[in-house]
């Protein structure tokens, strides 16, 4: 959305975050959005940042009078000047389990003079929604008192996320919060719509400079806490925190390859915290798309993050699908790109203008793969066991996403295609949404409207999905579902597929005439679980992917790194994204092709060290073989929710579980020898009950505890 050019960096921020809040940072703990090449430093509160300058500074003061030795006392002249305040020197961040960070610094001037530090600053962030809070805690081994000041520098700017995502400079907190004041210990700004304030017992605060100050003295041998407070209250938010109670069952994980279960549990932590809800429905919970850029609800980012997580229970499905259900297209409003029965986009509290030319409504309806998503998340979570009470009330949702797959083939002549028809939208409207995302083999970009492959596949499964639910529940059109579906199949093979030295395999989409658009790309990997494929065609998908170059990097390419418009950090062309890797790794397994998968899964497991098991959004689509570890993608959203629900989808793809609880059954298909070894999931739920399974290293399933009722039918090792 930003140019490149002017786009800011944050691979190597310090995140903390429990939606709809989250401090990007440095890896000191401090941050200052003004700072040169800062990035998108910040304390942001959903669309707002919040905060834009925060740091931590020290220095020495005086000894005290004897009265005042051991205490906290005001800082009253401390902060007078800016000279002998002193940096402090970080020497470790890490995680500290969902919304909570650590940072451990050294006071080099402060203390015995000796080689080893004897002066140390302990930074506990904790986040919460709408509440940062931090704990500094000043700890010496010096042989003497240690006398010092502590000051906090904080200022808020409180512009759009698009401001700081478009790379430009802060503004001025005080032309933008207008008056800013005090009191004991505290200080505070607002602009009308969103309001901040700032506690800090025991600090002495200067409005004017916008600083807070404690002066201590630190007895050798102990410690002194000093606690400072950020609250942000906003009355109309347009999305809110999620109703504190678990939304999934975490299960418990072991494998022989310890990278999984590491992977697996940061993840958790990751999804846990981006659990959101909007105020006007604050009991159904959906996930956040990513942070900071999409820290909002995203109907393909959440539809996808929630099907991935169905092995952990249906609460989150359930909140997501009447999340999107309650917004369901009614009109037709080119503008927001609207149409009866359409799922949404996004949802903003204002107008999204970059200041490129990309301008949004605050609900948009610019995607046309979100619809037929929604119909096969329903359809998902109904197979994991969602109650028919819960399924009952969104069949009419159902109906009109149906009937909008419907209309959308018939305006595009037999498929679903988009074209952005306000002009200030966005230009490709799938989940490759950047405007130079569809080329063709020799690198030309193609002309909307556009029908993608991969969205033809989702509304194949969608139909068939669809036709399960209407017969299930007794509603008509069941067979005309089916007979759509059977055509859709027909017409993509007999204009998607074409050919090239290697051999057949599905274009990435048809351009407005009708030409495919030819470039090797990694949308064919989501054609593999829609069941639009024979059994000639996976396999030449399968080959395709597993090619090196495809999948020679740290996961699946976007791209091939053959094709005319490949770079290894083109957004969507040529770069990594976890999530699209899982998608085509569940694919490759079910249809019996687990050694492409292996390779994929492998690949996925490579990167993650390297993120601190963190996955972000996207990262370098280089070779293995070329870099000892993945290249960061910079401006890479991180955590992002269908990335971190990935891990579940590469545990769910080994572990072969794919059930059908109103048909009482549970299948089980092993792929055969796991490239994790042996694997243990204890805790996933099924049909709200606990469901345990331990898989061998040469992929048999050893044991599995099902819910009472279920039929477990294992099933030979498909090898195509």
């Amino acid at each position: 959305m930003t140019s490149p050019q002017r786009q800011p960096l944050l691979h190597d921020l310090a995140v903390t975050l429990a939606a709809p809040t989250v401090v990007l940072s440095l890896p000191d703990g401090n941050l200052d959005a003004a700072a040169p090449g800062a990035g998108v430093q910040g304390l942001f509160h959903a669309d707002v940042r919040a905060v834009s300058l925060l740091r931590v500074t020290l220095r020495p003061v005086c000894e005290p009078s004897r009265e005042h030795a051991g205490t906290v006392r005001p800082g009253a002249g401390a902060a007078d000047g800016d000279e002998g305040w002193l940096p402090v020197v970080s020497v470790m961040n890490t995680a500290d389990g969902p919304g909570r960070s650590r940072f451990v610094g050294l006071a080099q001037a402060l203390g015995d003079a000796v080689p080893d530090p004897t002066v140390r600053i302990d930074r506990q962030r904790t986040v919460t929604p709408g509440l940062l809070t931090e704990q500094l805690t000043v700890r010496s081994t010096a042989t003497t008192p240690v006398h010092l000041a502590v000051r906090v520098e904080i200022a808020g700017d409180l512009v759009t996320l698009e401001h700081a995502k478009a790379g430009l400079a802060p503004r001025s907190p005080a032309g933008r919060t207008g008056e800013l004041s005090s009191g004991t210990g505290m200080l505070s700004w607002d602009d009308g719509t969103v309001a901040v304030t700032v506690s800090a017992p025991g600090a002495t605060p200067d409005a004017e400079h916008s600083t807070l100050t404690w002066t201590l003295t630190v007895e050798p041998g102990e410690s002194v806490d000093l606690h400072l407070a950020i609250e942000i209250t906003e009355p109309d938010a347009v999305v809110t925190a999620a109703a504190p109670r678990s939304t999934w069952r975490r299960p418990d994980v072991t494998a022989d390859d310890r990278r999984l279960p590491a992977l697996v549990a940061q993840s958790l932590d990751d999804l846990h915290s981006l659990r959101m809800a909007m105020t006007a429905a604050p009991g159904d919970t959906f996930l956040a798309a990513g942070v900071p850029w999409f820290f909002t609800l995203f109907g393909r980012d959440s539809l996808w993050a929630a099907r991935m997580l169905l092995p952990l229970g249906t609460d989150l499905a359930l909140g997501t699908l009447r999340t999107l259900a309650a917004q369901q297209g009614t009109r037709t409003d080119p503008a927001a790109e609207e149409e009866p029965g359409k799922i949404l986009h996004e949802v903003r509290r204002g107008v999204f203008d970059d200041g490129q030319g990309l301008r949004l409504p605050p609900v948009y309806y610019g995607t046309v793969d979100a619809t037929p998503l929604w119909i096969c998340l329903l359809h998902d979570a109904w197979r994991w066991g969602l109650p028919a009470d819960d399924i009952k009330p969104l069949l009419p949702a159902l109906v009109a996403a149906l009937d909008w797959i419907d209309a959308a083939a018939q305006a595009g002549g037999g498929f679903l295609s988009y074209v952005d028809h306000s002009g200030t939208g966005l230009a490709n409207q799938g989940w490759k949404d950047s405007g130079d995302a569809v080329r063709f083999a020799d690198g030309r970009l193609a002309e909307a409207p556009l029908a993608l492959a991969e969205v033809q596949g989702y509304a194949y499964e969608a139909a068939l999905a669809g036709a399960a639910l209407l017969d299930a529940f007794a509603l008509p059109d069941g067979a005309r579902w089916r007979t759509f579906a059977a055509g859709l199949a027909d017409r993509f093979r007999a204009r998607f597929w074409v050919s090239d030295q290697q051999g057949p395999y599905p274009a990435m989409a048809l351009d407005r005439s009708g030409r495919p658009v030819d470039a090797v790309a990694s949308n064919m990997g989501h054609l593999l679980a829609t069941g639009l494929l024979d059994a000639d065609e996976t396999a030449a998908v399968a080959a395709r992917l597993a090619a090196p170059d495809m999948s020679d990097a740290y996961g699946l390419r976007t791209m091939s790194s053959q094709s005319g418009g490949f770079g290894p950090l083109r957004y969507h062309c040529g770069a990594v994204w976890p999530h699209d890797t899982a998608i085509a790794v569940t694919g490759l397994a079910r249809s019996g092709h687990p050694d492409a998968a292996a390779g994929l899964i492998e690949g996925i497991l490579a990167a993650a060290p390297a993120f601190d098991y963190r996955l972000p959004e996207l990262w370098g689509g280089d070779a293995r073989t070329d870099t000892p570890a993945p290249v960061p993608y910079p401006a890479a959203c991180r955590p992002q929710a269908w990335s971190a629900a990935s891990a579940i989808a590469l545990m769910t793809a080994l572990a072969g579980l794919e059930p059908d609880v109103p048909a009482g059954r549970l299948h089980l298909r092993p792929t055969g020898s796991l490239p994790v070894g042996a694997l243990t999931i204890a805790g996933l739920t099924l049909a709200g009950e606990r469901l345990d399974v331990t898989i061998g290293s040469d992929g048999r399933t050893e044991s599995v505890s099902a819910p009472a009722g279920l039929i477990v039918e294992e099933h030979a090792a498909l090898r195509a």
